[in-house]
């Protein structure tokens, strides 16, 4: 429990840091973001409508810093991320959660997917080494070393394409409106194959190689050398005992990557310009909309640090020695 109440502190403070920075870095940028935002307008606002946008932004220069500071802490406190600027007047917190299903749906299912296949393949190669899935351990290292979105580039070049039944890019058809219907979730399926498809021959690689190797390192310890002696079943030696120790890297990996499912792939969501978090991402950094990136980080960063605080509890419950230690 004193671990656990410590590690719990430690991500607190590490929040706060974090938000502090998200709050520092963008008015550290040189430029006015008001500026991309009159842009739009031409220039067409009077004085007073633009110190208005100054204040509803919180970029109020007869505030200091510091009571812009506090006053982004209140906002936070009550749910309120701001106004985008990219999507004016819609705030923040529509516009992510408008992103946010899709990168969940994409990233958050081809990662559990990858994470189960992964595993089961790496406790098969590891534990019969020698048999044909070993021998596929060169393949896995190979495309566990090539970036999603460059296999997301040559599943373009090669897959889609005029008369193709793999689109190239978007969520979903243009012309359909989102809706849990026979029209949508259709086009919306077809457009996620294959994003989901160069993210999970990647991801599913590096499941593939870390349990293979745990396997491995752990079928020579006295332990399993006993379960033999005693005339256990191979599954039962296997799976009870070799799979169960060599599983804890694998869990801690993957509560790891759940923090990461909301951040989603930036660059695959570039690529086929898949309307999820990472893409709003892309197209607020091209705009300077400070409060959309401000959010979509905040979002990250609290995914991040929430799985590694699972990853803690995981530790806490499968490894007695963590429990002593505390």
């Amino acid at each position: 429990m004193t671990f656990l109440l410590r590690r719990i502190a430690f991500y607190l403070f590490t929040a706060w840091a974090a938000i502090t920075l998200n709050f520092f870095i963008p008015r550290m940028i040189p430029g006015d973001p008001i500026s991309s935002l009159l842009s739009r307008y031409q220039g067409r606002l009077s004085t007073d409508a633009i110190q208005s946008l100054r204040v509803l932004f919180g970029l109020d220069k007869n505030q200091s810093l510091f009571e812009q500071y506090i006053d982004y802490w209140n906002q936070l406190f009550h749910g309120n991320l701001g106004v985008s600027f990219t999507f004016f007047p819609s705030p923040v917190s529509e516009v992510i959660g408008n992103s946010l299903p899709w990168t969940l749906g994409l990233v958050g299912i081809t990662t559990i997917i990858s994470f189960l296949l992964g595993t089961a393949l790496g406790v098969v190669a590891g534990w019969r080494r020698g048999s044909w899935i070993d021998g596929l351990m060169p393949a896995t290292t190979f495309l566990s070393s090539i970036p999603y979105f460059w296999l997301g580039l040559v599943a373009i070049a090669l897959l889609a394409g005029p008369g193709s039944f793999f689109p190239s890019s978007g969520g979903y058809e243009p012309g359909l409106v989102p809706a849990f219907d026979q029209y949508f979730i259709p086009s919306a399926v077809q457009h996620s194959l294959l994003p989901a498809a160069t993210i999970l021959i990647s991801s599913m690689s590096g499941w593939v190689l870390g349990m293979r190797n745990m396997m491995v390192t752990v079928s020579a310890e006295d332990y399993i050398t006993v379960a033999h002696a005693k005339g256990l079943s191979e599954r039962r030696v296997a799976l009870s005992y070799a799979a169960r120790n060599a599983l804890l890297p694998n869990v801690s990996g993957f509560a790891l990557a759940l923090g990461f499912i909301v951040g989603g792939t930036l660059l695959v969501e570039i690529v086929f310009s898949y309307p999820g978090l990472g893409y709003q991402l892309f197209q607020a950094v091209g705009a300077k909309d400070y409060p959309l990136m401000q959010g979509i980080f905040l979002i990250i960063t609290i995914a991040v640090l929430v799985a590694n605080l699972l990853a803690d509890v995981a530790y806490l419950l499968l490894d007695p020695r963590t429990r002593k230690s505390g």
